[in-house]
């Protein structure tokens, strides 16, 4: 299928124009745009400490980029502050994968710095991705981002999920977040995220999200 971002899947793949209606919603762009120059102006401010502690811990690059799939499987640059060793990537292969399913996750990775352990249980390191939702490849609110090594294994229901756009929080985040370690719950919460969508329910997901984030509820 010509113009499709994984080739490779033929037929097996489910990607067409369709997409949910939340992806063309003035008010939840709009939301979208508002939350993410607040968070990027927090992002400012926290940059300076956030590089200072890493050059202590791990020196290095602050911000670490990714490829992940967005909204019909295209690809997309994320952002993130550094959270792991350098090269961390090459060396995923020698991880052992706890998850179940085309999800990746180890509890004690021993990649990840000491700095990183509290960026990832206070998710000071997800703030660059406020940049992502100003350019409109993620959304405040949404399903998780996968990678194109997890794509690729896609069964024809896993696409359904990826018919809205990636969030830096969803029900993934409030229900659970690191400890929702099969794949299948995953798509199940994307996709019951998908049937209740509606602005107010972003809204509410928002602030569940910060109250999660504050009690360190599921990452702690």
């Amino acid at each position: 299928m010509k113009g499709l971002p994984f080739p490779w899947l033929g037929d097996r793949q489910l990607i067409d124009n369709k997409v949910h209606h939340s992806v063309y919603n003035k008010t939840k762009r709009l939301i979208d745009i508002m939350g993410a120059i607040i968070g990027l102006i927090l992002t400012a401010i926290l940059a300076i400490p956030i590089f200072i502690v890493i050059q202590f811990d791990d020196p290095g690059p602050i911000l670490y980029r990714q490829t992940r799939c967005g909204l019909r499987g295209k690809p997309f640059q994320i952002w993130k502050f550094r959270s792991m060793i350098i090269n961390a990537d090459q060396q995923k292969h020698l991880i052992k994968n706890e998850a179940k399913g085309h999800i990746f996750k180890n509890s004690k990775d021993p990649r990840i710095t000491k700095i990183g352990k509290f960026l990832r249980r206070s998710s000071l390191d997800e703030f660059p991705q406020f940049w992502n939702v100003l350019t409109g490849e993620m959304s405040l609110v949404g399903t998780r981002p996968p990678t194109p090594d997890e794509v690729e294994k896609y069964q024809p229901h896993h696409w359904q999920r990826l018919q809205v756009k990636p969030g830096l929080t969803g029900e993934w985040q409030v229900n659970g977040r690191s400890t929702v370690i099969n794949f299948e719950n995953v798509v199940k919460l994307d996709l019951d995220y998908q049937e209740k969508w509606s602005v107010v329910y972003d809204l509410k997901l928002i602030v569940q999200t910060i109250i999660v984030v504050l009690s360190c509820r599921g990452a702690c």
